[in-house]
């Protein structure tokens, strides 16, 4: 087996440099999808549900792609092409998401929409991200890997950075409030510049990088020749059979690392808009109670006639000077509108506010106002007895009809319902109450300042990591550098809880940012010392799963978790105390980094072998 050369720096750079664009696209996903999700309307219990479905598919995609890119050979490289078609889905996804709640879709479906474009956008920067950790395996000698996974980190953790403070600079030119329900300016246009950036940075690297021929790849990492190569078959399980311990142990730690920063990414926003901004709670209809007995799901419908939708208490009708109606549409001065039971759009600029009334109405128009019903019978109001009412009581012998999703037709407004349940026929109103969770109020100014610090305190994060990642080059003892990085990136996160101060949050992060930088270079730098041969690229996308499952599984137990904390005063979740839980996780993961023993498999003789084992 031939020895690998000595790369010059900026070959080593230009390996790694596209890194920088799929890492903004990764830091606006971390950083701002649970924000667009809360704005949008979702129960903040549910956040981290949401993030099953990345790395599920993550788990499912990056074997394949490993192994598949093993086998690739053809005239655009073989790790170029896989990285071309991730950054091309990632670039067109990145336009589409941030308006998932512009689109004219209710509450569900834009959260479905969303989710679907979610996890379209996380396997796409995956697939993108792997051809770089392969690239370095494919052309880089042991000697020189850790300064190679240094520059990856490097780039990785400024990308990162601008992605972070993307929404907070561009807040300077742009609104960062919207109507309820949609994602403010400064988030689509980060998507936006971040989907440019990427392009550019894959094009730099398809110029700068030319991949080895397959008999000189052969010759480099000890394949005897190119049809020997192609005869033999990659079998997943018999790999997975035969991989180093280390492969396992790394793994482990893996787990506690990657499930702790899911609930950062996830509860971080909440966390901080909560506890640090004080923003305020409002309350979301998620269905009703009848005779004791709990239904809950996205919308009530009474017939054709909604009763809960998008969250919210559908409007019952309109009382114009003692008279009840039932309208579609109702129209105040033209400007003021309600269609299809709700409040809609104050031509098309600001939401109609209703204000309350002692009685559970709301005072719609003032004396002198016209009102038009269903644009047709106009009304000259001359008291102040126009309000509107919501379904506070159902009446003796109705039936309801639970969905889970409900489209309207855009012609004929009529709702077509999916996913029901008929509820029993009520006896009594006072057997029917209607069932609220308390959440962040999203559309707060408080909250949407509260998105806007997060990107920059994952910012802090990422520069910390970027000068924690040159002192890690210092410690001779790999082991200890990663098992102290933890344990600082630990103390980071279980900190926040005592801390409500803005910028002394800053420290914390910082903190965390020591965990990370770890997390990208020191695996990665262990796993592929242990690796020789011909299926480097196979046993990094299966090592890949240990980033997926605990993610998958931190997910499916974050909700449950957070039911276990008190609440806040104004009744919404405590949020804040998921980050104490990933700092108990790192702590763990800290402990675990003892149990890894280090082998180098790939070392090109016992000599080199003896010396890295020093290091």
């Amino acid at each position: 087996m031939k020895n690998k050369p000595d790369l010059s720096f900026w070959k080593l750079w230009n390996l790694s440099f596209g890194f920088f664009g799929v890492q903004i696209a990764y830091a606006l996903q971390s950083s701002q999808v649970s924000r667009i999700f809360s704005t949008i309307g979702a129960d903040p219990h549910d956040l981290s549900y949401f993030w099953i479905l990345p790395p599920l598919m993550g788990l499912i995609v990056q074997p394949i792609v490993g192994a598949a890119s093993d086998k690739t050979w053809n005239r655009f490289g073989r790790r170029l092409p896989y990285l071309l078609i991730g950054a091309l889905v990632a670039i067109i996804v990145m336009c589409f998401l941030p308006n998932a709640g512009s689109l004219g879709l209710g509450v569900s479906s834009a959260i479905i929409f969303g989710l679907v474009m979610l996890m379209f956008l996380d396997t796409s920067i995956n697939m993108a991200m792997q051809p770089f950790k392969m690239l370095v395996g494919d052309f880089v000698n042991e000697k020189q890997k850790g300064l190679a996974y240094s520059i990856q980190s490097f780039l990785c953790n400024a990308g990162s950075v601008v992605g972070y403070i993307a929404p907070i600079v561009l807040a300077l030119f742009l609104s960062n409030t919207a109507p309820s329900g949609e994602v403010p300016p400064t988030v689509t246009w980060a998507f936006y510049i971040g989907a440019a950036v990427l392009l550019l940075c894959v094009v730099y690297t398809f110029i700068k990088v030319k991949e080895m021929p397959p008999h000189e790849y052969a010759e480099y990492h000890g394949i005897k020749t190119e049809s020997s190569e192609k005869k033999e078959k990659t079998n997943i399980a018999e790999l997975l059979v035969n991989a180093p311990k280390v492969f396992w142990t790394v793994g482990l730690v893996q787990f506690f690392c990657w499930a702790a920063f899911l609930y950062m990414w996830s509860y971080s926003t909440d966390a901080i808009a909560g506890h640090s901004f004080g923003a305020g709670s409002t309350q979301m209809a998620q269905g009703v109670t009848i005779n004791g007995q709990q239904y809950n799901d996205k919308y009530v419908f009474n017939g054709e006639r909604p009763v809960v939708l998008d969250g919210h208490l559908a409007i019952a009708g309109i009382e114009v000077d003692g008279e009840f109606y039932e309208p579609q549409t109702v129209t105040v001065n033209g400007d003021t509108v309600i269609v299809d039971h709700q409040v809609a759009y104050s031509l098309g600029v600001a939401k109609a506010e209703i204000k309350g009334t002692d009685d559970g109405r709301g005072l719609l128009a003032n004396v002198g106002d016209t009102i038009a019903i269903n644009d047709g019978e106009a009304f000259q109001v001359l008291t102040s007895a126009v309000t509107i009412s919501e379904w506070s009581t159902i009446t003796p012998g109705t039936t309801l009809t639970l969905a889970h999703i409900a489209k309207q037709n855009a012609e004929t407004g009529v709702y077509f319902l999916d996913q029901t349940e008929t509820l029993p026929a009520v006896q009594s109103c006072k057997d029917v109450t209607f069932n609220y969770s308390t959440v962040l109020n999203a559309a707060s100014q408080e909250y949407q300042d509260a998105g806007d610090w997060n990107g920059v305190l994952l910012a802090i994060q990422a520069i910390a990591a970027v000068i924690w990642a040159i002192v890690l080059a210092t410690f001779r003892r790999r082991k200890l550098a990663y098992s102290l990085s933890l344990l600082i990136g630990a103390i980071g996160f279980i900190s926040v809880l005592f801390i409500t101060d803005k910028y002394m949050l800053g420290v914390s992060y910082a903190l965390m940012g020591c965990a990370w930088a770890a997390m990208l270079a020191m695996p990665f730098t262990i796993l592929t010392n242990a690796l020789s041969g011909g299926h480097i690229g196979t046993y990094l996308g299966l090592f890949n799963c240990t980033i997926c499952i605990p993610q998958i599984v931190a997910a499916l137990c974050g909700g449950a978790i957070l039911h276990c904390f008190p609440i806040a005063e104004n009744g919404a979740p405590m949020t804040v105390y998921m980050l104490v839980v990933s700092g108990i996780l790192l702590l763990l993961g800290a402990l675990a980094v003892w149990i890894i023993k280090e082998t180098f498999g790939g070392a090109e003789n016992p000599t080199d072998a003896a010396q890295a084992k020093t290091e």
